[in-house]
């Protein structure tokens, strides 16, 4: 079983950071993408940034050049740096990874979500 363990959200006021933090532990044999999803009140879900093993990124267009992800494989671990924060990024935030689990049928790919931390920006 893997768990990925959220922290680092909280209250802040438009134009302040926060950094999130998402570590996992478990059987894991590797991680290929980890990222960082939100989820707003009554809106659905929507990727933030994906990250690959070799460190490729993805960002959504509406926090380009303000959120910055990253990620250290040797502690199985991702952040989040949000800068310049806004009012509507009020969410949710949920950190997924694709773990690859080692069984006896040989390796295989798993999707996991953390639990979720909240984060709220104040205008």
């Amino acid at each position: 079983q893997v768990q990925l363990v959220e922290s680092g959200g909280g209250l802040v006021q438009a134009g302040g950071s926060l950094r999130l933090s998402c570590a996992a532990s478990g059987s894991i044999f590797s991680i290929n993408a980890m990222g960082w999803y939100r989820q707003a009140p009554g809106k659905q879900r929507e990727l933030v940034v994906a990250i690959t093993s070799g460190g490729s990124t993805n960002y959504a267009d509406s926090v380009k050049g303000r959120f910055t992800i990253s990620r250290d494989n040797a502690k199985n671990t991702v952040y989040l740096q949000m800068n310049s924060l806004k009012p509507e990024d009020t969410a949710v935030y949920l950190c997924h990874a694709n773990v690859v689990m080692d069984t006896a049928w040989g390796t295989k790919e798993y999707s996991y979500w953390g639990q979720g931390t909240q984060v709220t920006v104040s205008s």
